[in-house]
C-alpha cells in the first residue's frame, strides 16, 4: 500500500521515527510504500487529505480543530514538545509593564496573533500585571534567533524548546520561554497523525500497521540513540555541527513512547480555540475524530 505523508513543514528531527521505520525497511517489509512529503505551505496537507492525495498529514494538533472536516481523524500523537513565546530577557520588563513590544513570526495571520497575543495576556495577567498588553506581530521567516539578535524584536513567537530554546542557549542569548508552564493556556505544540475515515477504513490493518511500525521506530530512537542520530544524518542530508546534535539529542527526549488515541489528550485545546472563537467544534464533532 502506498502511504503518502504530508509533513507539517520541512523535514527535521521531528519525523525521525518515520525517518527510522524507512531507513530500517520496516515499513516496506509490511508492505508499505512510505513517502514522506514537504509542503511549500503549512496547510497544504489538509487540502492533499480533502481531495485525497495524500493518506496520512503530520501536523500540530490544534490543526485538528481549525482545519476541521467531516472525515478528519487522528491516529495519536508522537511527539510534544514546549512551545510559546520567547523574550529576550532585557526586554522582559517591558513587556509585563505594557510598553509595546515587536514580535517576529514565521506566520503573521489572524488565527497565530490572536493565539500569540492570548499566550502573553495571559502569562502577564498570571504574573499580576493588568495594563493593556502593546503587541505587533511581524512576519518575517523561521530564523528566530537571527532576528532576534538583529535588535529589531524584542520576542519571537512560534519557537520551540527542542529548537529555538537549544538554538539561544548556543547562541548565548539570555531568554525566557513563554509556554504552558508559565501561561495559562493549553499547550498545542506537538504533532499528530491525522488521515480520514475513508482511508482508515478502507486500509484497517495497513494503517494499523503503519502506528505499530511508527510505534517500533519509538522504541529504537530512545534505546539507540546514537545510532538514530546516524540515521537522521544520513537521510537528511543535514549539516553535522553541535547545534544540530544538540537539537536532535533536545527533540528525541520530547518523543512519545508509543502512539496512540487519546480522545482526552486534544479536549481543552478544543475549548480554548472555541473560547477563542477561532473554531466552533461541537462535542459530536470533537468525538467523531479520535479513531479506536
Amino acid at each position: 500500500m502506498k502511504i503518502r505523508v504530508a509533513l507539517e513543514w520541512f523535514l527535521n528531527p521531528d519525523h525521525l521515527p518515520f525517518i527510522v521505520g524507512l531507513e530500517k525497511g520496516w515499513y516496506k517489509e509490511a508492505g508499505l510504500d512510505v513517502e514522506l512529503i514537504e509542503p511549500k505551505e503549512h496547510y497544504d496537507g489538509f487540502k492533499a487529505l480533502e481531495t485525497g492525495d495524500v493518506e496520512i498529514v503530520v501536523n500540530e494538533p490544534i490543526h485538528l480543530f481549525e482545519h476541521y472536516f467531516d472525515e478528519l481523524r487522528s491516529l495519536g500523537c508522537f511527539f510534544e514538545t514546549r512551545g510559546g513565546v520567547m523574550v529576550l530577557k532585557e526586554h522582559h520588563d517591558r513587556l509585563l509593564s505594557g510598553e509595546k513590544i515587536k514580535v517576529t513570526t514565521p506566520a503573521a495571520n489572524d488565527v497565530t496573533n490572536r493565539v500569540g497575543f492570548e499566550i502573553l495576556d495571559r502569562y502577564r495577567k498570571k504574573e499580576g500585571f493588568t495594563k493593556d498588553l502593546q503587541v505587533e506581530f511581524v512576519e518575517t521567516d523561521f530564523y528566530h534567533i537571527k532576528n532576534l539578535k538583529s535588535g529589531n524584536f524584542e520576542a519571537a513567537w512560534l519557537c520551540f524548546d527542542n529548537f529555538e530554546g537549544v538554538e539561544a542557549q548556543v547562541e548565548g542569548l539570555d531568554i525566557v520561554l513563554i509556554d504552558q508552564e508559565k501561561s495559562d493556556y493549553p499547550n498545542f505544540s506537538a504533532l499528530d497523525i491525522m488521515t480520514t475515515d475513508s482511508v482508515y477504513s478502507n486500509n484497517k490493518q495497513k494503517m494499523d500497521k503503519f502506528i505499530e511500525i511508527s510505534s517500533k521506530a519509538l522504541e529504537f530512537i530512545k534505546n539507540n540513540q546514537s545510532e538514530a542520530k546516524e540515521i537522521y544524518y544520513g537521510y537528511s542530508n543535514d549539516e553535522r555541527n553541535q547545534l544540530m546534535d544538540n537539537i536532535v539529542s533536545k527533540t528525541i527526549g520530547y518523543l512519545e513512547n508509543n502512539i496512540e488515541v487519546d480522545e482526552n489528550r486534544w479536549k481543552n485545546l478544543c475549548d480554548f480555540l472555541n473560547e477563542l472563537n477561532i473554531t466552533n467544534i461541537t462535542q459530536e464533532e470533537y468525538d467523531k475524530i479520535w479513531l479506536k
